[in-house]
């Protein structure tokens, strides 16, 4: 007797934040926008500010909100025109107490895809997006930190095949050797960086 189940990966719609809560048909008073104000408010934790980030670059590169985010993709985003990016995000302000700002640095490991489509690891490890775009939070003052105000962010972005071919640490990457590998830009800068380094990676391969 066969007790597997081929049920499919089921696909999440957009959802308006109006949606309500309900028992036996009835309203319980709270809502789909409570649970997002209630679980997604703190931007500056490590958590939340990673998510954050990825929407911050999918608006500079004029995303489509209407499309959910996907967390078992291999990659986070997928431009309009195709080109697969991975962000990555830290800050030197955290939202618990500090002593002294956190010290920066990225993971770039390789990983194994996961697909929901038929509950499998792929076989091999490794990166699977075009560009990496490393965000940092770079304000310092903790009475003026906001991460909405996009001037407070910079951005180091890279063609994979560097993170490939980089000589050191394969797991992660400090923010000295980021710097001399690539200069921040701006977020008003960013798509047009992104797509100089997708071509960049293109070439090399």
């Amino acid at each position: 007797m066969n007790n597997e189940l081929n049920l499919g990966a089921i696909k999440a719609t957009p959802k308006s934040g109006t949606e309500l809560l309900t028992f036996n048909e009835k309203s319980t008073g709270y809502s789909l926008h409570n649970f997002w104000q209630w679980s997604a408010s703190d931007i500056l934790s490590n958590a939340m500010r990673g998510i954050f980030a990825e929407f911050v670059v999918g608006t500079a590169v004029e995303m489509d909100t209407k499309r959910v985010r996907d967390e078992w993709d291999a990659y986070d985003i997928k431009t309009n025109s195709g080109i697969k990016l991975e962000i990555k995000a830290a800050a030197y302000i955290q939202s618990w107490n500090q002593k002294n700002f956190s010290k920066i640095s990225f993971s770039i490991k390789k990983a194994k895809y996961w697909d929901p489509n038929n509950g499998m690891s792929s076989d091999e490890a490794r990166r699977y997006a075009d560009v990496y775009v490393f965000c940092l939070l770079k304000t310092k003052n903790q009475n003026i930190i906001d991460p909405l105000k996009l001037e407070q962010w910079e951005f180091y972005v890279l063609p994979t095949y560097k993170l490939d071919n980089y000589p050191r640490s394969q797991t992660s990457i400090t923010l000295n050797s980021l710097q001399k590998l690539t200069a921040a830009v701006n977020y008003n800068e960013l798509r047009k960086k992104i797509e100089n380094c997708y071509n960049e990676q293109c070439g090399y391969k």
